[in-house]
């Protein structure tokens, strides 16, 4: 039988989701697939030839591993935190250094990655995303049951309002009867704004950043800063543009709301590789950020706040981040949110050449 070249297993550990890299007798990078990259925020033209220490930095312990794997011995790390350097974050791996068997006085050793904390974070993502469904079919329920009383109250107070003599105080009540229930009306096309069917055509996610952004200046008071970091060699993305640009509208201005009238927001889009996104791994997926460096989101808060009726604001309704997640989720894409003080970033992620 014969033996596959080193280009075609190459290829083979390229197509991997596990991050693996190959490692030689002086514990140097011989090879690091597109997964790896992806974890370490490293690419492999740089990591190849470079110390496995310094592209993989898990300390003393992954020196005594590479010494065990040497000597014939497999060796796993687990939930070892990995301090990645660009841009600063920290994740939880598990890490497993054997020696790989290539003929007599081989010493090559691969080194598998595996993200704990990311497994973790898929499962609350199906959690969230069962949770967003039957939400959704609440809301559809919901907003019929309410949309037709509605409308029969609002028709009688406007009958009732033409059979009353024209300086009848009794008008005012009938016009406060109509003003309430086109706001509940309104409340309820809101609410259900990010169930609507969504289109399926491509759109440039650049346009709909810079759309936000120009409405968004127009409203911002003086002091406040929108500012762009975009990557240009990002394709049209397939979906509904109308309904993204609320999306991100929703997430823009909720910044603008909790930064008062000082401080930057910026939008930044990037390609990420070998991403997960609803369980399933991706190639290329494009990363929207909006980041701003307000007072940050309320730590009690931080793992509700894409859930219906929550909100850090006495005004606000809770509904605007529910529905951008939903929006994202039609899309196929996911939503993140970090948030320390002066550092806030929600980060959507969609799939490439994907219709949703």
């Amino acid at each position: 039988m014969k033996i596959p070249d080193s280009a075609f297993l190459s290829r083979v550990l390229d197509g991997l989701k596990q991050a693996v890299l190959l490692s030689d007798s002086a514990k140097t990078v011989r090879f690091m697939n597109g997964a790896a990259e992806d974890l370490l925020h490293f690419s492999a033209q740089r990591a190849v030839g470079q110390p496995v220490m310094d592209v993989v930095p898990l300390g003393m312990i992954l020196q005594a591993a590479l010494i065990a794997g040497a000597e014939g011995t497999t060796t796993t790390l687990r939930q070892t935190p990995l301090r990645r350097a660009n841009p600063p974050s920290e994740i939880n791996v598990d890490c497993t250094v054997s020696a790989l068997p290539l003929g007599e006085g081989s010493d090559y050793m691969i080194i598998e990655l595996n993200q704990v904390d990311h497994l973790r974070k898929i499962a609350q993502e199906t959690w969230l995303q069962d949770r967003q469904g039957a939400f959704g079919d609440v809301v559809r329920s919901l907003a019929h049951e309410i949309k037709n009383p509605l409308g029969g109250l609002r028709g009688a107070a406007q009958l009732l309002d033409r059979e009353l003599p024209k300086q009848n105080t009794l008008r005012e009540y009938t016009r406060i009867i109509t003003h309430e229930a086109d706001r509940l009306s309104g409340l309820v096309d809101r609410l259900t704004g990010g169930y609507r069917d969504i289109k399926r055509e491509p759109f440039n996610l650049h346009a709909v950043l810079e759309h936000v952004r120009k409405l968004t200046l127009v409203e911002i008071p003086l002091g406040l800063d929108v500012d762009r970091d975009y990557d240009p060699s990002i394709p049209d993305v397939v979906g509904d543009r109308e309904q993204m640009i609320q999306a991100v509208l929703n997430i823009v201005r909720n910044a603008v709301q909790a930064m008062g009238s000082r401080g930057t927001i910026l939008l930044k889009t990037r390609v990420r590789r070998q991403h997960t996104l609803h369980g399933q791994r991706h190639r290329l997926v494009v990363e929207a950020s909006i980041s701003d460096d307000g007072p940050g989101i309320d730590p009690q808060l931080i793992d509700r706040i894409f859930f219906p009726m929550v909100t850090g604001r006495a005004d606000g309704t809770g509904l605007g981040l529910a529905i951008t997640q939903e929006i994202i989720r039609r899309h196929n894409g996911v939503i993140e949110c970090t948030s320390e003080p002066g550092k806030t970033r929600f980060s959507i992620f969609l799939p490439m050449g994907h219709r949703p």
